[in-house]
Protein backbone atom coordinates (compact mmCIF):
# COMPACT_ATOMS: atom_id res chain seq x y z
CA UNK A 1 0.00 0.00 0.00
CA UNK A 2 1.87 3.59 -0.91
CA UNK A 3 1.34 6.26 1.53
CA UNK A 4 -1.24 8.76 1.73
CA UNK A 5 -0.16 12.07 1.29
CA UNK A 6 -0.93 13.62 5.41
CA UNK A 7 -1.97 16.98 3.74
CA UNK A 8 -4.31 15.97 0.85
CA UNK A 9 -5.71 13.28 3.44
CA UNK A 10 -6.36 15.78 6.11
CA UNK A 11 -6.94 19.42 3.95
CA UNK A 12 -10.20 18.11 2.54
CA UNK A 13 -11.75 17.01 6.20
CA UNK A 14 -10.23 20.40 7.50
CA UNK A 15 -11.78 22.80 5.48
CA UNK A 16 -15.08 20.59 4.85
CA UNK A 17 -15.47 19.94 9.01
CA UNK A 18 -12.98 22.76 10.73
CA UNK A 19 -10.84 22.00 13.69
CA UNK A 20 -13.62 19.21 15.09
CA UNK A 21 -13.42 15.55 15.52
CA UNK A 22 -14.72 15.32 11.80
CA UNK A 23 -12.42 17.47 10.86
CA UNK A 24 -9.53 15.24 11.69
CA UNK A 25 -11.16 12.03 10.42
CA UNK A 26 -12.95 10.78 13.38
CA UNK A 27 -17.06 9.79 13.10
CA UNK A 28 -17.55 12.12 15.60
CA UNK A 29 -15.99 14.03 19.26
CA UNK A 30 -18.24 11.19 21.13
CA UNK A 31 -15.94 8.10 19.15
CA UNK A 32 -12.98 10.06 19.62
CA UNK A 33 -13.54 10.74 23.15
CA UNK A 34 -14.28 6.98 23.54
CA UNK A 35 -10.82 6.07 22.33
CA UNK A 36 -9.34 8.74 24.94
CA UNK A 37 -11.00 7.29 27.84
CA UNK A 38 -9.72 3.97 27.08
CA UNK A 39 -5.80 5.12 26.39
CA UNK A 40 -6.42 6.91 29.51
CA UNK A 41 -6.82 3.87 31.37
CA UNK A 42 -3.67 2.59 31.09
CA UNK A 43 -2.28 5.70 32.75
CA UNK A 44 -1.56 5.98 36.38
CA UNK A 45 -4.83 7.90 37.84
CA UNK A 46 -2.17 11.40 39.03
CA UNK A 47 -0.23 12.36 36.18
CA UNK A 48 0.80 15.67 37.87
CA UNK A 49 4.76 14.34 37.85
CA UNK A 50 4.39 13.31 34.47
CA UNK A 51 5.96 13.81 30.92
CA UNK A 52 3.37 12.70 28.04
CA UNK A 53 4.08 13.54 24.71
CA UNK A 54 1.05 12.84 22.17
CA UNK A 55 2.31 12.14 18.96
CA UNK A 56 0.28 12.88 16.11
CA UNK A 57 -1.64 15.33 18.11
CA UNK A 58 -3.32 17.17 16.10
CA UNK A 59 -6.05 19.77 16.87
CA UNK A 60 -4.39 18.98 20.83
CA UNK A 61 -8.11 17.17 21.33
CA UNK A 62 -6.29 14.83 23.57
CA UNK A 63 -4.83 17.35 25.78
CA UNK A 64 -8.41 19.20 25.79
CA UNK A 65 -10.03 16.15 27.00
CA UNK A 66 -7.86 15.31 29.51
CA UNK A 67 -7.75 18.97 30.86
CA UNK A 68 -11.75 18.66 30.74
CA UNK A 69 -11.16 15.69 33.16
CA UNK A 70 -9.15 16.90 35.63
CA UNK A 71 -5.84 14.55 34.39
CA UNK A 72 -3.76 17.12 32.54
CA UNK A 73 0.08 15.67 32.61
CA UNK A 74 2.54 18.31 34.65
CA UNK A 75 3.96 18.01 30.90
CA UNK A 76 2.23 17.69 27.96
CA UNK A 77 3.84 18.05 24.64
CA UNK A 78 2.42 17.40 21.42
CA UNK A 79 4.17 16.49 18.13
CA UNK A 80 2.59 16.54 14.41
CA UNK A 81 4.14 16.65 11.32
CA UNK A 82 1.13 19.19 9.71
CA UNK A 83 2.69 22.93 10.38
CA UNK A 84 -1.50 23.78 10.36
CA UNK A 85 -2.16 21.20 13.30
CA UNK A 86 0.39 22.31 15.02
CA UNK A 87 -0.84 25.79 14.75
CA UNK A 88 -3.85 24.90 15.83
CA UNK A 89 -3.02 22.87 18.37
CA UNK A 90 -0.90 25.47 19.93
CA UNK A 91 -3.63 28.11 20.07
CA UNK A 92 -5.67 25.75 21.29
CA UNK A 93 -3.87 24.47 24.18
CA UNK A 94 -1.34 26.63 25.07
CA UNK A 95 1.10 23.82 25.54
CA UNK A 96 4.36 23.07 23.80
CA UNK A 97 3.43 21.34 20.31
CA UNK A 98 6.57 20.51 18.02
CA UNK A 99 6.63 19.80 14.14
CA UNK A 100 7.98 16.46 14.10
CA UNK A 101 7.96 13.52 11.87
CA UNK A 102 8.00 10.48 14.26
CA UNK A 103 9.05 8.20 11.75
CA UNK A 104 12.47 10.43 11.15
CA UNK A 105 12.87 13.22 13.49
CA UNK A 106 15.01 12.45 17.17
CA UNK A 107 11.98 12.28 19.46
CA UNK A 108 12.28 13.95 23.14
CA UNK A 109 12.29 11.56 25.88
CA UNK A 110 9.14 11.32 28.43
CA UNK A 111 8.11 9.33 30.93
CA UNK A 112 4.75 8.22 28.43
CA UNK A 113 3.87 8.36 25.14
CA UNK A 114 0.20 8.17 23.88
CA UNK A 115 -1.21 8.04 20.11
CA UNK A 116 -4.59 8.47 18.65
CA UNK A 117 -5.50 7.28 14.84
CA UNK A 118 -2.36 8.93 13.75
CA UNK A 119 -0.82 6.03 12.54
CA UNK A 120 -4.18 4.77 10.56
CA UNK A 121 -3.29 5.99 7.23
CA UNK A 122 0.55 5.23 7.45
CA UNK A 123 1.90 1.75 5.41
CA UNK A 124 1.86 -1.51 7.61
CA UNK A 125 5.86 -0.90 8.10
CA UNK A 126 6.12 2.57 8.85
CA UNK A 127 3.24 1.94 11.71
CA UNK A 128 5.38 -0.56 13.19
CA UNK A 129 8.14 1.63 13.06
CA UNK A 130 6.30 4.68 14.61
CA UNK A 131 5.61 2.23 16.99
CA UNK A 132 9.20 1.14 17.78
CA UNK A 133 10.40 4.85 17.97
CA UNK A 134 7.79 5.97 19.91
CA UNK A 135 8.27 2.87 22.66
CA UNK A 136 12.24 3.71 22.38
CA UNK A 137 11.74 7.18 23.79
CA UNK A 138 9.23 6.48 26.45
CA UNK A 139 10.34 5.30 30.13
CA UNK A 140 7.39 3.72 30.97
CA UNK A 141 4.82 2.91 28.76
CA UNK A 142 3.36 3.87 25.22
CA UNK A 143 -0.22 3.48 24.43
CA UNK A 144 -2.23 3.59 20.78
CA UNK A 145 -4.88 2.31 19.15
CA UNK A 146 -5.13 0.44 15.71
CA UNK A 147 -7.95 -0.27 13.31
CA UNK A 148 -8.62 -3.68 13.68
CA UNK A 149 -8.69 -6.61 11.02
CA UNK A 150 -7.70 -7.91 7.61
CA UNK A 151 -8.61 -5.54 5.32
CA UNK A 152 -7.15 -4.59 2.54
CA UNK A 153 -7.48 -0.31 1.76
CA UNK A 154 -6.14 2.26 -0.28
CA UNK A 155 -6.07 4.73 2.94
CA UNK A 156 -6.24 2.65 5.81
CA UNK A 157 -4.24 0.13 7.46
CA UNK A 158 -5.48 -2.50 9.50
CA UNK A 159 -4.11 -4.95 12.06
CA UNK A 160 -5.19 -8.01 14.19
CA UNK A 161 -4.08 -7.65 18.10
CA UNK A 162 -2.02 -10.86 18.22
CA UNK A 163 0.59 -9.08 14.89
CA UNK A 164 0.79 -5.98 17.80
CA UNK A 165 1.28 -7.90 20.65
CA UNK A 166 4.10 -10.01 18.94
CA UNK A 167 5.90 -7.03 17.98
CA UNK A 168 5.71 -5.76 21.53
CA UNK A 169 7.17 -9.46 23.01
CA UNK A 170 10.02 -8.81 20.39
CA UNK A 171 10.31 -5.04 21.79
CA UNK A 172 11.37 -6.46 25.09
CA UNK A 173 7.39 -4.81 26.43
CA UNK A 174 5.02 -6.47 28.32
CA UNK A 175 1.90 -5.63 26.08
CA UNK A 176 -1.78 -5.85 26.49
CA UNK A 177 -4.84 -4.91 24.65
CA UNK A 178 -8.23 -3.57 25.10
CA UNK A 179 -10.96 -4.53 22.90
CA UNK A 180 -14.65 -4.08 22.78
CA UNK A 181 -15.39 -0.67 23.06
CA UNK A 182 -15.73 0.62 19.52
CA UNK A 183 -16.06 -2.08 16.68
CA UNK A 184 -13.17 -2.50 14.61
CA UNK A 185 -10.59 -0.39 16.56
CA UNK A 186 -8.85 -1.37 19.37
CA UNK A 187 -5.89 0.20 21.79
CA UNK A 188 -2.41 -1.40 23.06
CA UNK A 189 -0.27 -0.56 26.16
CA UNK A 190 3.72 -1.77 26.07
CA UNK A 191 5.31 -1.41 29.24
CA UNK A 192 8.43 -1.18 30.04
CA UNK A 193 10.14 -3.33 32.17
CA UNK A 194 11.90 -1.89 35.19
CA UNK A 195 14.32 -4.11 36.80
CA UNK A 196 14.85 -3.92 40.92
CA UNK A 197 18.42 -2.33 41.60
CA UNK A 198 20.60 -5.04 42.82
CA UNK A 199 21.07 -4.66 46.79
Amino acid sequence: MPRVDNEDFYRGALDAHGETARGVHWISTETQEVRFKVLRDFLPQDLSDVTLVDAGCGFGDLYCYLEREGTSPGRYLGLDVMTSMVETARRRTGREILICDVLRDPLPEADYYLCSGAMNNLTRDEARQFIRNCYHACHKTFVFNLLKGRINSGIYNFFLPREIKRLGEELGAEPRVQEGYLAGDFTTAFFKHHKEPAC
